[in-house]
């Protein structure tokens, strides 16, 4: 396929609200999940060490962390099934064979420590001399998430988009022959590199569109009337995912919004007498007739900006003056449970002092997937800490009384609900 042409369709992907790099690439979420993310393939790696990982995937840390990535929007729909345990084909070998389970787990562990390409490629080859039955290039989603200008995500759709734009026959569930398009990819890379990013996550997102169909490729014959029908279709998906954002956008009229929901619990945090503190990435965003940390701490105190994930908690709830957390709010609006609770548990376990109040917000609808969250074998600590759930409407129906009437975290508390 011609540069010119290439360079055309990524730029229309680019500008197309329905494509991945609109939806999920600049997704303002995406970056906070990567932290917790890692925090999760640590636990994985603790586990198969101690020799407590187990013999089934289901229950596992690696089903938490997996079902974390595959919550990623449509680019990991679907990433957790080349980890699901298939008795009768006996795969992935990493369950019942010991040996096969320490070789994954030294390959996780080597990656996450590891700083350079040549390190991860040599971590990558190590493992595939193994030969593990059923575990392929699937696990290159793990590596995007601890390396993301070097591991490329990897699926059916990525590979039919990059065969596409290069008349390559990438053969799935081979390393080498991911080795080889992960070369491709980077080349593809470079040269539209204005266009993509050193994020390696860019790139995927744009082959897994044109895999997916969502674009069509021009004729490889250089045909004039081909290519003018290719730039009319090209132009009749862009007509059509217009109409897709102005639908959803219709349908979220009513939704309120993540930074809303951190509004009301900055104001309420304020009116209460606590020094507030906003999420490193949110802090800039509109709200109201200013930002969002309008009237909040400009830095988190020394002993809480120590613990790496904690200033991208949404919301911290501080004692007046004082280093000490009173209380953390994680806003799951649509994203991941995993994260805000990955967060939580790490504040928990580095503050100095208990934290009192632990609060996880939500749509009313979210209900069951936070407990279903917390039930997982991977968050037992969740219970020793008293994490509360509020919803949205209790939060919005009750914070201006709270906050006119109420006394510290016992305003809160009386209309959050226990999860234990």
């Amino acid at each position: 396929m011609r540069t010119a042409h290439v360079r055309e369709l990524v730029e229309r992907w680019r500008d197309d609200p329905g494509g991945t790099y609109r939806t999920w690439f600049l997704w303002e979420e995406r970056l906070k999940n990567f932290r917790s993310i890692r925090r999760g393939i640590a636990v994985v790696v603790n586990q198969i060490e101690a020799g407590t990982f187990g013999t089934t995937y289901k229950g596992s840390a690696l089903e938490t962390v997996v079902g974390s990535i595959a919550e990623q929007r449509q680019i990991f729909k679907g990433a957790d099934h080349a980890f699901l345990w298939k008795p009768k084909l006996r795969i992935p070998d990493i369950y019942e064979d010991r040996e096969n389970q320490l070789a994954f787990g030294r390959f996780l562990d080597t990656c996450a420590c590891c700083t350079g390409e040549e390190q991860v490629l040599a971590a990558i080859r190590r493992l595939d001399e193994r030969r593990i039955k059923g575990l392929g290039p699937a696990a290159a989603n793990l590596l995007y998430f601890l390396h993301p200008t070097i591991a490329v995500p990897f699926n059916t759709a990525i590979v039919r988009g990059y065969d596409a734009l290069t008349g390559s026959k990438v053969k799935l569930g081979r390393w080498d022959e991911y080795l080889a398009m992960r070369a491709g990819v980077l080349r593809l890379n470079a040269e539209h590199q204005a266009l993509f990013s050193n994020d390696l996550g860019a790139i995927a997102g744009f082959l897994f569109d044109v895999g997916s169909g969502r674009y069509p490729l021009p004729s490889r014959d250089g045909d004039e009337a081909a290519e003018g029908a290719w730039r009319a279709d090209l132009a009749r998906v862009r007509e059509e995912s217009e109409r897709e954002r102005r639908s959803l956008e219709a349908v979220r009229e009513g939704d309120r919004t993540h930074t809303e929901v951190q509004g009301w619990l900055r104001d309420l945090g304020r009116a209460l007498g606590f020094d507030v503190w906003v999420a490193t990435n949110d802090r800039t965003r509109a709200s109201g007739a200013g930002r969002l940390a309008d009237g909040c701490l400009e830095s988190l105190p020394a002993p809480l900006a120590a613990i790496d994930s904690v200033p991208l908690i949404d919301v911290l709830w501080l004692e007046r003056g004082s280093d000490r957390a009173a209380a953390a709010f994680e806003v799951e609006h649509t994203t991941s449970i995993y994260s805000g609770i990955v967060r939580m548990l790490d504040l928990a376990s580095g503050a100095a002092q208990a934290v009192r109040g632990l609060y996880l917000v939500a749509p009313d609808a979210r209900e069951e997937d936070v407990r279903k969250q917390l039930a997982r074998p991977a968050f037992r600590r969740i219970g020793d800490l008293a994490v509360k759930y509020l919803p949205y409407s209790a939060l919005e129906q009750h914070r201006e009384s709270m906050a006119r009437f109420g006394e510290g975290l016992k305003a809160v508390d009386a209309v959050a609900r226990a999860l234990g």
